[in-house]
């Protein structure tokens, strides 16, 4: 027996019409935005926002200049403005954040980083879908066909995104530790899938094939860092190299629950980087002082945790490069599902190839227990 990988697909409104819809973000500064992270919570927060303004239709987004709905939206064109809380409610009182400690309820009064955006969508084209059942009858394939082919693409990968996959090109990645071999030097295989959809003989169907990315190893910070540079204790680890890999990497705050993106590392060690602190009064006003503390001894007295090991290493600055914001190493996680770009190692490109190896019965297992919707 024969087996492919390639499913049937079958669709239940063959005289759908996809519109599309050109897409223009612009940040604060009116200067175009171009990055496809960025692009897609902008776009998330449109919806979240102004979902009756868009008759509550749900749509699929390339990522860059263009969205497609199933149906025309209200109008043709639209102009929206969000506000995108890029990283994290402030913590009031974070040391290098110019606050000074507060009572729970009297955090994240404000938000971190909150950037606004506006954004123009207005209408592009018509991609009716019967085009592909035509071409599945015979008829040369046309702009059309390949079109609607391209939009059931991007709607498979929206609904990728909208489930938290790690998204590269034509695949997706899970977050799903199954899916994950350690390949050394703080750097992780994930397993995932490549797709796209094509005009058979047979009828539509869905091609669908194991894919490979590498992404940074998630869990504690101080942990990637020991296998990135192959040692075994903080002491030896090379705080310049540390900088220049940490750069952009996000973590989450084992004591907050808050996400943030790393910006540097402090100049000195968390017992000797001081930061000002606001001093307010029992009402908790300000009273427009400030006293230095130490990062360490702002976490030990304000919010009662005594640091292990990182009082005598750097800082994590998660602030703007003229306000700091500290946290220290071991109060931190690396986030899942951050991309490894640079080149692997011989030896973990042999440990790649070794744990990724599948039999074929367990490769079209894999594609078959797949979850798309």
């Amino acid at each position: 027996m024969l087996l492919s990988n390639h499913f049937k697909v079958h669709v239940d409104n063959p005289d759908a019409v996809f519109y599309q819809y050109s897409v223009s973000i612009t940040g604060e500064e009116k200067r175009v935005v171009e990055g496809r992270g960025i692009g897609r919570k902008v776009i998330d927060r449109v919806y979240q926002t102004y979902a009756s303004e868009l008759a509550g239709k749900r749509f699929g987004y390339d990522g860059e200049k263009s969205l497609y709905t199933v149906g025309p939206l209200p109008q043709n064109k639209f102009e929206f403005q969000v506000v995108l809380d890029e990283v994290a409610k402030r913590d009031i009182g974070s040391p290098g954040g110019s606050g000074s400690p507060s009572g729970p309820s009297k955090r994240s009064k404000r938000t971190f980083q909150s950037k606004t955006f506006n954004v123009d969508i207005s209408y592009s084209a018509k991609i009716p879908l019967k085009s592909v059942a035509l071409a599945l009858r015979g008829a040369d394939v046309d702009v059309n066909a390949q079109d609607a082919l391209r939009v059931l693409d991007i709607v498979l990968r929206q609904q990728a995104a909208n489930r938290g996959c790690l998204l590269v090109r034509q695949s997706f990645f899970h977050d799903d530790t199954r899916n994950f071999t350690s390949v050394g030097g703080g750097v992780t295989g994930v397993r995932g899938f490549h797709s796209s959809f094509r005009p058979t003989q047979g009828g539509l169907s869905l091609n669908m094939d194991v894919s490979t990315t590498m992404i940074l190893t998630p869990g504690p910070l101080i942990d990637f860092l020991l296998a990135n540079q192959n040692v075994r204790e903080a002491r030896y680890i090379d705080w310049v190299k540390a900088k220049r890999m940490l750069k952009n990497v996000r973590i989450k705050t084992m004591h907050r629950n808050m996400e943030f993106k790393i910006i540097g590392l402090s100049e000195k060690p968390c017992n000797q980087q001081y930061f000002s602190m606001r001093v307010k009064n029992g009402d908790g006003a300000s009273e427009g002082q400030t006293v230095d503390i130490t990062v360490y001894d702002y976490f030990a007295r304000h919010c009662g945790i005594e640091l292990k090991y990182s009082a005598y290493l750097p800082c994590v600055d998660v602030g703007k490069p003229k306000r700091p914001n500290y946290l220290p190493l071991e109060l931190c996680t690396l986030i899942s599902l951050q991309r490894y770009t640079k080149a692997l190692s011989s030896t973990q490109r042999a440990s790649l190839v070794e744990k990724s190896r599948q039999k074929p019965q367990e490769r079209i297992r894999t594609l078959t227990d797949v979850s798309l919707l």
